[in-house]
């Protein structure tokens, strides 16, 4: 007898998008192929990513499974209507699901509030048993040992590198504007040998894609010396190439840089967030700082380490004429590439709270709450100034003949420490993944980011009806 079938979309578009948008990402998101790897053998699986592809409502699938993310609310509830009108059963889950329950019940038959590894199981047998209650709730901060390894074989071909995994959950530090500190859970880091597996886990893959994995933490250097073991534990994997993300005190540690190049990491995603002291403290980001990124990129630029550093704009103390030296700024500390962003002011969030309270919010369409909107009035800007900032800084830092100079810059820091068919390897793969960060990153900005702006931005905003789904309502 044929198993019923189960699709797992992962949304990532916004609300009333006239035309959608693919981005160039080279890896996938975690939560759909985790989840598939929870999921019991009596459903037949499949994910799909909308990153990559559209959503199939023509599918034979009798379930559905949403993951989104707070700005893709609307849009899940849009879906999920549609899916609902056509007769499938559809669950809902992710980080916002699980902040904000009572607000996304009432658009799903179920959803899982919290991390699924300890209910999901269970859901799916209700599920197929005709039994699934409205909502199941995890144990918050539950075990992170035994999590089935993802389903990367479910990966679609569009990706470079559809390995990804996770050693730990949350982030020590209490950033204000950070989804993390809404409520927060103590960091929690899985067994060495439970992520080594997932790593090892690639069956179904073509050989080249098993060379490649990336590690998603929040902040892999959460716990040092936990990260300085998992490096060297993946470094026997021999990897061509991995990514991890951290915060950048962790650089100051020579051991975790030298286990990061041993274990062949070629990038690594820092948030930075901003080359302007008052605007870190700002927002609490205590552990950045400024007089010492130069030195901190150079040290992993010269191990063949590329730096792709979140960068914001529009935090409270930014000034015109910050944002008039931040080409030169941004030159002089010598970032690989940046992934840009305006700030928002995330409900729930300490500095929401803030801004909520001085009555500074003016956007509440969920949709625009992705960071290529402006959502709130700024204490020392106009709306133009920063938008204007923000497509100068773009245009400059990725235009062809700088993307050139950074690559140059980059390749004259190598030097051979390792035999010389792995140093022309590691000239090739960072050469590649510098390449590839780039495009995605200028894609983003002229095909997102610059006609929202052409459009007026966040001038152009819907009335705000006090309640609706589609608003924030939350204090």
């Amino acid at each position: 007898m044929k198993k019923p079938k189960l699709l797992i979309i992962v949304l990532f578009q916004n609300l009333l998008d006239a035309k959608p948008y693919y981005a160039r990402n080279p890896a996938p998101p975690l939560p759909g192929i985790l989840l598939a790897g929870m999921t019991p053998p009596v459903v037949e699986v499949e994910v799909l990513h909308e990153m990559v592809r559209p959503i199939n409502y023509k599918t034979d699938a009798q379930f559905i499974a949403l993951s989104f993310m707070d700005y893709c609310a609307p849009h899940a509830y849009q879906v999920a209507a549609k899916f609902r009108a056509l007769g499938k059963v559809v669950i809902g889950g992710g980080k916002f699901a699980s902040t904000f329950p009572d607000e996304v019940e009432p658009h799903f038959d179920s959803i899982l509030v919290g991390e699924a590894q300890g209910v999901w199981p269970r859901m799916v047998h209700d599920m197929i048993a005709g039994t699934l209650r409205k909502r199941y709730d995890a144990d918050p901060g539950g075990s992170l040992e035994n999590i089935p390894p993802p389903r990367y074989d479910l990966v679609e071909p569009n990706y470079t590198a559809p390995i990804v995994t996770e050693a730990s959950r949350g982030c020590p530090h209490p950033c204000t504007y950070c989804q993390l500190n809404i409520r927060r859970v103590p960091y929690r880091t899985r067994p060495v040998a439970d992520v080594i597996r997932d790593l090892s886990s690639t069956k179904g893959l073509p050989w080249f894609k098993r060379k490649m994995a990336m590690i998603l933490d929040n902040n892999l250097g959460g716990d040092i010396q936990y990260a300085k073991e998992l490096l060297r534990e993946v470094a026997k994997l021999n990897f061509w190439a991995i990514g991890a993300q951290f915060s950048i005190e962790c650089l100051r540690d020579d051991d975790f840089v030298d286990a990061l190049a041993e274990a062949r990491c070629r990038m690594a995603f820092i948030g930075m967030e901003s080359l302007n002291t008052a605007s870190l403290a700002g927002v609490q980001k205590k552990q950045n700082k400024v007089e010492e990124y130069k030195n901190a990129l150079e040290k992993i630029h010269r191990r063949g380490i590329l730096s792709f550093t979140g960068f914001m704009f529009a935090l409270e103390q930014d000034t015109t004429e910050y944002y008039e030296a931040l080409p030169a700024k941004l030159d002089e500390a010598g970032n690989s590439v940046i992934l840009s962003s305006i700030s928002i002011p995330l409900y729930g969030t300490p500095w929401y709270r803030q801004v909520e309270a001085e009555g500074r919010i003016i956007d509440r369409d969920l949709s625009h709450y992705e960071g290529d909107h402006l959502v709130f009035t700024h204490p020392l800007l106009t709306e133009q100034e920063i938008y204007d900032s923000y497509r100068h800084v773009n245009m400059v830092f990725f235009s062809w003949n700088n993307i050139f100079k950074r690559w140059w810059r980059f390749m004259k820091l190598q030097s051979v420490q390792e035999s010389l068919p792995q140093f022309i390897l590691k000239i090739v793969l960072t050469s590649f993944i510098y390449l590839k960060l780039s495009v995605f990153q200028r894609h983003h900005a002229q095909h997102r980011v610059f006609p929202e702006i052409r459009r007026g931005g966040a001038d152009q905003k819907p009335a705000h009806t006090e309640g609706t789904s589609e608003q924030i309502a939350y204090a």
